[in-house]
């Protein structure tokens, strides 16, 4: 059947997947059947599916970046301290007739300068007072801070539509479940009724044989249907990152109205569109990169004090009345940048290209939305008209059916009239899902391609 097999492939290659993350034993399940609604799927994997935790992390991690930013225009301060001992002080040799005139010229006599113990300790101040380079990181926090989130929020747009197809993927699967049943529980029925005709000699063996092999391939069908909703179903865990072994209750229903319901777009607007968004804030830190190398040659102020206190003796007493030397010192530092090699030209005109670049991905980006929003709204509506045309032949596939059922029991019909009617029933039915779940599919695709998701 169409839908089984379609699910069961695209749900296949998940499979290891999931049998990994069952092995690995996720999270303990919580006591009891937890209702499930398509809007609480979403909500449970906004809090816990990795995808969208890794990304809250970056966005944490952005966050701290721009805050280690803002240190750049604090003032940085620093103590440091230091304690020399020298064992064996290091001599040189002075004329003495410097200090003593009596001295013969020429008379060389060691000294040693310095003593056995030295201490000290300063405390170091800096403050930058301008710096473009710092400037345009400032500036430059709100645009990364946003980029940061918009990363977050494509996460989560991501997740949803992924939360939607599994999700009604499940109750697609369900409700041909249902159907399938339906047909089973008549089928079986009708041989029971055959079977006794048979027995009393007004039926053929045939007529038995034909119900009780369109019995087991159906029967067939539906543990094939089965194993495929506990496939699908723990797939739509692992997307919300909920324990496999957790059962779950699924609330919601598919509602062929708001399949078929087409919602007003005739607004849109480009920045809608997340990926745009993204492209955008790209574009503008990218401009603040070319805003810092085209400043990069005006000269840069800062200011500085330095004070502390030493002390040399030739005791190791540092407890004593000895009086320490204190020194303080400030003033200002002037950097003027003259000619690098011309390295700040060529890494402005780098940045420059990335400007540009930033703008073709977005008018490319723009073209992509254009072409996403027509072609999702031409699929959808191609969908529901499908869905309406599948409904209405399984309407008529209803009919024959129920005609040829009231031939056969009436004797001016055949066995394998009523199988070929079954069949046919069985066909349209799957065709009707199939069609109601590309229908629902293409609404999400196209609420995705608007900006509305």
């Amino acid at each position: 059947m169409q839908l089984q097999r379609k699910l069961i492939g695209l749900l296949g290659a998940m499979m290891p997947l999931v049998a990994t993350v069952h092995a690995q034993q996720q999270a303990p399940a919580t006591q009891g059947v937890q209702p499930l609604s398509v809007q609480q799927a979403i909500d449970y994997a906004l809090a816990n599916q990795n995808s969208i935790k890794t990304a809250k992390l970056d966005e944490l991690i952005a966050l701290a970046r721009n805050k280690e930013v803002s240190g750049l225009a604090l003032p940085n301060i620093s103590a440091t301290g230091n304690f020399q001992d020298n064992p064996v002080i290091q001599k040189q040799l002075l004329d003495a007739s410097n200090f003593d005139p009596t001295v013969p010229k020429g008379t060389l006599v060691p000294f040693a300068f310095g003593l056995k113990y030295n201490a000290g300790g300063q405390v170091n101040i800096n403050q930058v007072l301008f710096d473009p380079s710092v400037l345009v990181a400032l500036q430059a926090r709100r645009t990364l801070e946003e980029l940061a989130n918009k990363n977050v929020k494509k996460a989560e747009i991501d997740v949803k539509a992924q939360v939607y197809q599994s999700y009604y993927s499940v109750l697609s699967a369900q409700k041909a479940l249902d159907f399938l049943s339906g047909n089973i529980g008549r089928l079986e029925q009708m041989l029971n009724e055959t079977n006794e005709i048979y027995k009393n000699g007004l039926a053929e063996k045939l007529d038995v044989d034909r119900l009780t092999v369109q019995v087991t391939n159906l029967r067939t069908e539906q543990t094939r249907l089965r194993n495929m909703i506990e496939v699908t179903t723990a797939s739509l865990k692992y997307q919300i990152g909920m324990p496999l072994n957790q059962p779950v209750q699924f609330t919601d229903t598919l509602d062929v109205n708001v399949a078929r319901t087409m919602e007003d777009v005739s607004g849109f607007n480009y920045t809608e569109r997340i990926e745009y968004q993204l492209l955008d804030a790209q574009k503008r830190a990218n401009e603040y990169n070319l805003k810092r190398y085209r400043l990069a040659h005006l000269p840069t102020l800062s200011a500085f004090a330095n004070g502390g206190a030493s002390r040399q003796t030739n005791k190791f007493d540092y407890l004593g009345s000895e009086m320490w030397y204190g020194y303080v010192s400030w003033g200002l530092n002037l950097n003027v940048p003259i000619f690098n090699g011309n390295q700040r030209k060529r890494q402005t005109e780098q940045a420059y290209l990335e400007v540009e670049k930033s703008s073709v991905a977005i008018n490319n980006v723009k073209l992509g939305i254009d072409l996403e929003r027509q072609t999702s709204a031409t699929t959808f509506r191609n969908n529901v008209l499908s869905l309406e045309a599948q409904e209405k032949n399984m309407g008529l596939a209803q009919e024959v059916l129920s005609v040829t059922r009231t031939k056969y029991r009436e004797g001016v019909g055949s066995s394998l009239e009523m199988i070929t009617a079954e069949n046919d029933l069985l066909t349209a039915q799957n065709n009707y899902f199939n069609a109601l779940y590309n229908a629902i599919s293409a609404k999400i695709d196209y609420l995705k391609a608007n900006g509305k998701l």
